[in-house]
């Protein structure tokens, strides 16, 4: 399905099926919306919906707009529109879970309830504005964005860190959907590694934080291992939410979601399941 958005931005939008209130998935930096299929299998009781965010997947990226984050909030607001949405619950992962926060500080009152896994929202004095010489940017670049096969991309990725940690269910429609298929049979990155340097680029340029306390909704922070950005953040996140809870995975780092799917829908369910 496809919906616009700001920007001259047509979005992939996935329907992950269920029947139940909607819930929206909002994927991390570099991934995309299907990513989330694995989990939608283990939890129900919804309508689960993924998008893929602006130059994620199979969506466009904007004209004559930088990669700052606010647009990721604009395609999050446009698909809630597009479908109709009536106080949809959300849940993020990353740069994922930071838009909905952004949409819901845009919007108050758009989500019932936000279930957010390490958003990148850091305190108002970590700040900065636009800045492309930084580890994740310049590793980004780096990145190998072409393989012989969708099978010599995915051995590649199970074989190395940080992608070795996905679940293997995620791991193969992450490659599957991530890649595109070239003339010679090749296939390359449907997220272009100069596109992904700059949203990391903008990562701490936004200021969701200083906004917690217009987002009344309930809201589950999760986090992995806690000592380390962004999950270092994730209790003063809480704790400046006017209905804010934490939910700890110590045995699970940054991808948790595509780490342990079933453990993350069942913490999903069990956050959601008061609100419903």
């Amino acid at each position: 399905m496809r919906i616009p958005s700001t920007d001259s931005v047509e979005l992939e939008v996935h329907d992950l099926g269920g029947e139940g209130p909607p819930l929206l998935f909002a994927h991390a930096t570099g991934f995309h919306g299907r990513v989330w299929e694995p989990l939608a299998t283990h939890l129900s009781g919804f309508h689960q919906w993924s998008i893929d965010m602006r130059a994620h997947g199979d969506s466009d990226a904007p004209k004559d707009r930088p990669l700052e984050w606010y647009g990721f909030a604009d395609d999050v607001l446009s698909v809630v529109d597009a479908l109709g949405f009536d106080k949809p619950f959300g849940v993020g992962h990353s740069k994922g879970a930071a838009a909905l926060l952004l949409a819901e500080q845009a919007r108050p009152g758009t989500f019932r309830a936000l279930y957010l896994f390490e958003p990148v929202v850091v305190p108002t004095d970590f700040v900065s504005g636009h800045n492309p010489d930084n580890p994740l940017s310049n590793g980004a670049r780096r990145r190998r964005d072409t393989f012989d096969s969708f099978d010599e991309a995915f051995d590649n990725y199970a074989s190395k860190p940080p992608f070795n940690t996905l679940h293997p269910e995620v791991l193969r429609v992450y490659v599957d959907h991530g890649f595109a298929e070239n003339a010679d049979g090749a296939v390359s990155l449907k997220c272009l590694p100069e596109n992904e340097a700059e949203v990391y680029a903008h990562g701490m340029s936004h200021h969701a934080f200083a906004s917690l306390h217009d987002v009344s909704c309930p809201v589950t922070i999760a986090m992995g291992v806690e000592n380390a950005v962004p999950a270092v953040f994730g209790r003063k996140i809480a704790d400046a939410l006017p209905n804010g809870t934490v939910a700890s995975f110590p045995e699970l780092a940054h991808f948790g979601p595509l780490e342990d799917p079933r453990t993350i829908a069942s913490s999903i369910f069990d956050s959601f399941s008061t609100v419903i």
